[in-house]
């Protein structure tokens, strides 16, 4: 349990919320505009990138409104209402009048996310309109309506007025990544993971919404101004400053442990994160969009936003924090062994949201929402360069069958951005934004002696990540010039090669005309049919320019002052947080000898890093002569012996999903499926059969035959006096 005795917490939301500007409904309405615009666009049969423009500009507009929210924002919280939603009353007593308007709740937290969902929403759908240029026509249009749809429904998650808002857009960016995960229909895997994507996160979200029911019913309102400045969640706050946890209601306390079943199914947390991987199913930017930089982060918003009542709990923070630490533990040793390039990228994602939640665990609500910020711009970077690669090599995303892309002609950004954005996720000292805010979280965890073993895992983790981030440069990006095609090749249509194993058909054709030549030589041609890789256009190079640049725009926002600018629009929220700990912080930490943790932290994570690093570029570029082998990896592999094979097969969590709830489920089903067929079907239809076959015996008299109906009457009432007799005959 963490420390309790000795904390002070204060609230920025404590005041009453003012009004916010009317313009705000703007935000979230251009986006539905977006949606209108490609329906129509379908509807018309076009065939051009008008979609993709029309995408852009009503996003851009969105960014542009939501830096004028933060232009015009103070430390107060505003409300705007568009209409009044519910308003239903059974009684005059506590908890009996459900009220719930349509509107925008508007504080720095509201208008942090906001920023980074439109900004990269605006420049991903740029992106995306080089990428899926190839499906221009219906495909064209229904992508980019779901992916106005989805950034509709975030903007509801995020700046809803109340919990009901939050739970509409929670469900809308289910929906949507259940759309775009399964984009490519005919191909069964993108199919499957669609579904499983939706169906795991539905386990999360029955807990979401049972959490939104207590908050009703345990304090009378799920308005966010009414239930933050509520005296009774104040008095709560007051007990646990205190350590008073037995002066709290259970009912108060459980709200937040069902509230994190939510936030742990959007995040993809244990042991709900087994659908996140399969989601790369989906086209590249839906990765980069989706479930790397906005929707996955739904879950840390929810967590943030709802920090106050956290804090009453005395098991909801301990346990965001342990969970954290292990998915991200665990993420990191699956991605060290995966070869799917795309895919430890998104083993990466799970880890990195990991130490998130770690970080609200640990009561660094700071350093949470910093790294946010950050992995937004850089895991989107990674995930375009991934892209990229895909698109321009015929889906091929195998690391093995890869190597020295960046010293190809045409390849250059790509390689740079990609070496930048695997610097910022490793956390490569100083000159990386994702070095600041993950070292704001290490060093908080070890503030306290009871999350120290939680700091120790995300260290270690740190380690691991280095590693697997440059095991992918190192054999993709650099060494010897060598490259095998995707299964794309041949298959021109994306959905006729949806029967194939490639993840996503960002390229369709390939034009040789316009593909640069290779620096390799006739042999090396031959050996690839002639085959020459499809070098990205401006569209997406101009997106990873500015996604890059934007990582090192972030470093003064998270490295000055603990927090900078992002920790001071988490001052001016929900998820605020200060405490003084008694002999920790600026005293020394039992973890580190004596040592401050904010000090010494950012010299420990840079070694931890660096070793990584090293390791990564002994193992997988010193030697390598081929892109298949490199001759240290290999060695290692055999020493590793089992537990290589586990990690490739993600230590089998699938299988014992599988084997514990799958296939259970699936043999109940066929058990009730025969009940319905069998029993119930067939008692209706014995019932529906016997006045039939009784009509049909009844209906062979019916044959017009006087002499016949002569001989039923004869037979009828000699059957009447036989009866008449017998009766007669008792009675005497």
């Amino acid at each position: 349990m963490l420390d309790t005795g000795h904390m002070l917490l204060t609230l920025a939301s404590d005041a009453p919320a003012g009004a916010a500007p009317w313009w705000v409904m703007l935000i979230p309405a251009l986006p539905m505009v977006g949606v209108v615009l490609c329906t129509l666009f379908a509807i018309m049969g076009v065939k051009s990138k008008l979609p993709a423009f029309a995408t852009v500009g009503c996003l851009g507009l969105a960014c542009v409104l939501a830096f004028a929210m933060l232009l015009g924002s103070d430390d107060a919280p505003g409300v705007v209402k568009a209409w009044q939603w519910f308003d239903i009353s059974w009684g005059e007593g506590h908890g009996q009048t459900f009220s719930a308007i349509f509107g925008f709740y508007i504080d720095r937290l509201t208008i942090l996310w906001m920023l980074f969902v439109t900004g990269l929403a605006t420049l991903i759908g740029l992106y995306a309109s080089e990428y899926m240029s190839h499906d221009q026509g219906q495909g064209y249009c229904r992508f980019f309506m779901a992916f106005n749809l989805f950034v509709f429904s975030m903007s509801c998650l995020v700046m809803g007025a109340n919990m009901l808002m939050l739970y509409l857009g929670w469900e809308g960016v289910g929906l949507c990544s259940y759309l775009l995960i399964g984009y490519f229909y005919k191909k069964p895997s993108a199919v499957a993971a669609g579904k499983k994507a939706f169906i795991v996160n539905r386990i999360g979200d029955l807990g979401l919404a049972l959490g939104v029911y207590l908050t009703f019913v345990h304090f009378g309102t799920i308005e966010y101004a009414e239930l933050f400045a509520s005296d009774q969640l104040q008095g709560y706050l007051t007990d646990a400053a205190h350590g008073h946890f037995e002066h709290i209601p259970a009912a108060a306390q459980m709200i937040p442990l069902l509230l994190m079943v939510g936030a742990f199914g959007k995040s993809a947390q244990l042991p709900l994160y087994v659908w996140l991987p399969d989601a790369m199913e989906g086209p590249t930017p839906v990765s980069a969009l989706i479930h790397a930089a906005t929707m996955v982060t739904a879950g840390v918003y929810l967590v943030a936003r709802a920090y106050p009542l956290f804090q009453v709990s005395e098991y909801a923070l301990p346990a965001v924090a342990w969970i954290g630490a292990l998915t991200a533990f665990l993420a990191a040793t699956i991605g060290m062994a995966q070869f799917d390039i795309k895919r430890i990228m998104a083993y990466s994602t799970v880890s990195q949201l990991g130490y998130m939640f770690a970080g609200l665990g640990v009561m660094t609500s700071i350093g949470a929402a910093a790294h946010v910020f950050t992995h937004a711009f850089f895991k989107a970077l990674l995930f375009l360069c991934c892209g990229a690669v895909m698109h321009g090599f015929a889906g091929q995303l195998d690391l093995r069958k890869l190597s020295g892309v960046a010293k190809m002609k045409g390849w250059g950004i790509v390689g740079i951005t990609m070496l930048i954005g695997c610097l910022n996720l490793v956390g490569f000292p100083v000159i990386t934004s994702g070095y600041w805010s993950k070292d704001m979280i290490l060093a908080e965890a070890f503030v306290r002696p009871s999350t120290g073993l939680v700091g120790w895992l995300l260290l270690i983790t740190a380690g691991l990540t280095a590693y697997y981030t440059f095991r992918v440069f190192f054999r993709v990006f650099v060494g010897p010039v060598e490259y095998h095609p995707g299964e794309e090749l041949h298959a021109h249509d994306d959905h006729a090669a949806g029967h194939g194993h490639s993840h996503d058909h960002g390229h369709a054709g390939y034009d040789h005309s316009h593909s640069p030549e290779p620096a390799h030589d006739s042999a090396h041609d031959e050996a690839h049919g002639h085959f020459h890789p499809h070098a990205p256009g401006w569209a997406i190079n101009t997106v990873l320019v500015i996604l890059a640049a934007l990582t090192f725009v972030a470093i003064p926002l998270v490295a000055l002052n603990h927090g900078g600018w992002v920790g001071e629009m988490v001052h001016g929220s929900t998820a605020h947080y200060e405490a003084a700990h008694a002999g920790g912080g600026s005293h020394g930490s039992v973890w580190l000898v004596g040592l401050d943790p904010h000090q010494v932290m950012y010299y420990i994570s840079a070694v931890v890093g660096l070793a990584g690093i090293a390791v990564a570029w002994a193992l997988h570029y010193r030697g390598r002569r081929e892109a298949a082998h490199a001759p240290a990896a290999e060695a290692f592999k055999r020493v590793a012996g089992p537990l290589q094979r586990w990690a490739e097969h993600k230590w089998y969590v699938d299988e014992l999903y599988d084997f514990l709830f799958r296939n259970p489920l699936w043999v109940l089903s066929q058990v009730f499926r025969y009940i319905d067929m069998l029993l119930v079907d067939g008692l209706v239809n014995t019932a529906g059969w016997l006045p039939s076959a009784l009509g049909g015996r009844l209906r062979r008299g019916q044959h017009g035959l006087l002499q016949g109906y002569a001989g039923s009457m004869a037979g009828g009432l000699a059957l009447f006096v036989v009866v008449v007799l017998l009766l007669v005959s008792r009675s005497a």
